[in-house]
């Protein structure tokens, strides 16, 4: 884009499978990453045959229902950080996601792409993740506070739910901001996995905007007529 930002958007349409993908580049997660982080801890627990304790129940419902930064760092250190991070990725199928370094699971790298990956292990049956592990990520994600309710769930049909994780962050290096959001929605009577990630937005604000035209760009291309191959339509058009 002109102003030097970056967007990129993956659509899977649920029901006929069709993908459309515009934009690509890794992208630093900011706080989408938790959804990792959720994946691995219920992974974790499904090989020890038990349900997940105490902690990180309340951990796992703080970062994502709230976006708590605090509980994501205490399951980064649970997990073995990046290294345990990257493993869990690793089972779930993602082939494009580097957990960040040290403690900064914030600045853990992925694409688009990747992240419709693990929607898809989330919200589809095909999947690693136990029936119930799979319930309990999807009821938190339907449950995310009004004010982080914003990029995917701006494309809802009135009445219908929808699951979101969202992250935000300003670069030191910079001053612009990092902007995504990742989840699934009902959208004209048809259901979408979105995954949509953007960096060098002059301002959060500015950054949710083009997002959410992003993604409204990208599913009206899946909602077009005739088969849709992956990168088939037109790119989203800028902010303004």
């Amino acid at each position: 884009m002109a102003d030097g930002s970056r967007v990129s958007v993956a659509v899977l349409d649920v029901d006929s499978g069709e993908t459309v993908s515009y934009g690509d580049g890794v992208f630093v997660t900011a706080s989408v990453v938790k959804l990792d982080l959720l994946a691995a801890v219920l992974l974790r627990a499904q090989d020890a045959g038990r349900e997940l304790g105490r902690a990180e129940r309340s951990c796992a419902a703080a970062m994502i229902v709230r976006s708590d930064n605090d509980a994501a760092s205490a399951l980064w250190d649970d997990l073995g950080r990046a290294a345990g991070l990257d493993a869990a990725n690793a089972r779930l199928g993602l082939t494009e996601t580097e957990g960040g370094d040290g403690p900064l699971w914030g600045l853990t790298r992925t694409t688009a792409v990747d992240r419709l990956v693990l929607l898809r292990q989330v919200f589809g049956a095909d999947s690693v993740l136990g029936a119930a592990s799979r319930a309990y990520a999807r009821d938190l994600m339907g449950r995310v506070v009004p004010e982080q309710a914003w990029g995917v769930p701006s494309l809802a049909d009135a009445g219908t739910g929808w699951g979101v994780k969202n992250g935000w962050l300003p670069r030191d290096a910079t001053g612009l901001w990092v902007v995504n959001s990742v989840g699934r929605v009902t959208a004209g009577g048809r259901a979408y996995l979105v995954a949509a990630l953007s960096d060098g937005n002059a301002t959060k604000e500015r950054g949710v905007a083009r997002l959410e035209e992003a993604v409204r760009t990208a599913v009206a291309a899946a909602e077009g007529p005739g088969p849709r191959a992956a990168g088939a339509g037109r790119p989203p058009r800028p902010g303004h």
